[in-house]
């Protein structure tokens, strides 16, 4: 296993294992399959375990099997706050405290804001006193690091980034996912401030496994050796910016595999060649697009606040991954859950975003097309009750 250090010098294992994906036996966790798959892990190096208050039975089964098997000082636990559904002080001291009991622990190592995807999560969580409680658990003990999860655009991510000391943050990214969300530009940002960042759906949830025909034989001819997850996991490795890639393992044969490729990859491993082969098969994924936006933002801001990288990004995946594959979902929580949801309903036709675009997108007409699709209006009655709901 290789690592990489924290802000404070801490080696964090570059495979994390992500815990939201146990497997289920009816709607109970498989825990003695869960319980193999964690310590073959752990007795091969893995040492960062991330779940949340949210994932059904997860922290629970974590904190169980740890304890039992006498194993908690050997790892970081990573869980998170729903700041989502957090409206006072007391509720965080009584979802922290039942954590720690979830968990069997007397601290978390890595404490994540759950799901930002506007700065005016952050501040309303300020408000409430949130970094005064931050600085408490600090001094004793029972947080040991501090940060947050996120998704939503880039811009977004910059401010919350920069609005706090923050330990790290966690953020969507793969090679599909380069120029959306979070992006290169927030990895590397966060990256030049000395902020680790820990990578979240780094294959799209087994998306960039399963590859169309014609990119998987793409790879298979390439020569690499490489499988598809492999692939996508050496892409993000080779990344010096990146500190911890989560992987949801429900299987020791995927347990193995992926430790194997992470004893191995690093910055510098990923040749020219392999990265020829990530935009040939990223290429090939791409041309099922409705749109050839490539995500420069060049007709961002929108003057109406339209997200229309945003909009783009999510109406090509739709057609890419089929339109029951969750993304209007994705599209749902990213976009639609902001404090001023920049859909492309918002659009007046003013035209400027158009005189700014490389690609000489018709973004006006396109626009409306994606908003169509991605909006269908079973999604619009139920964005617009979560926004009420979260608005509380």
């Amino acid at each position: 296993m290789k690592y990489r250090k924290d802000r404070y010098g801490n080696e964090l294992s570059q495979l994390g294992f992500g815990c939201m994906r146990f497997t289920k036996k009816g709607t109970q966790i498989d825990y003695a399959k869960a319980e193999r798959e964690i310590m073959y892990a752990i007795e091969h190096g893995v040492n960062y375990f991330d779940t949340a208050y949210a994932y059904p039975g997860s922290e629970e089964c974590l904190g169980r099997i740890l304890e039992e098997n006498g194993v908690r000082d050997r790892i970081n636990i990573a869980t998170k706050l729903p700041q989502y559904l957090t409206r006072s002080m007391k509720a965080v001291e009584k979802t922290f405290a039942e954590e720690l009991s979830r968990l069997r622990t007397d601290h978390v190592d890595y404490y994540l804001m759950h799901m930002f995807t506007d700065f005016s999560e952050w501040e309303r969580l300020r408000s409430l006193g949130i970094e005064e409680w931050i600085a408490a658990r600090k001094a004793d003990g029972s947080i040991r690091q501090i940060g947050f999860s996120y998704h939503g655009d880039t811009d977004m991510f910059l401010r919350i980034l920069n609005a706090y000391d923050w330990d790290f943050c966690q953020v969507q990214y793969n090679y599909l996912d380069e120029n959306s969300q979070a992006g290169r530009a927030g990895v590397e940002a966060a990256a030049e401030k000395g902020i680790p960042v820990i990578i979240m759906e780094p294959l799209r949830g087994g998306k960039l496994v399963n590859l169309p025909v014609a990119a998987a034989r793409e790879l298979r001819e390439s020569g690499s050796g490489y499988t598809a997850a492999e692939l996508g996991l050496r892409w993000l490795w080779d990344q010096s910016g990146v500190t911890v890639v989560l992987s949801g393992m429900n299987s020791l044969e995927m347990v193995g595999e992926n430790i194997r490729i992470a004893s191995d990859a690093g910055p510098g491993s990923f040749t020219q060649k392999d990265h020829d082969l990530v935009d040939s098969v990223r290429r090939i994924i791409k041309e099922k697009e409705k749109v050839g936006c490539t995500g420069c933002r060049y007709c961002m801001p929108c003057p109406q606040g339209v997200d229309i990288p945003g909009t783009f990004h999510y109406y090509n995946l739709m057609y890419i991954e089929g339109k029951k594959t969750g993304v209007r979902f994705e599209y749902a929580r990213n976009v639609g859950l902001q404090k001023d949801a920049g859909f492309a309903s918002r659009c007046i036709g003013c035209g400027k975003c158009e005189q700014h675009c490389p690609q000489n997108i018709h973004i006006r007409e396109m626009l409306k097309k994606a908003d169509k699709d991605l909006r269908p209006l079973p999604f619009r009655a139920g964005i617009s009750i979560a926004r009420k709901l979260l608005s509380r």
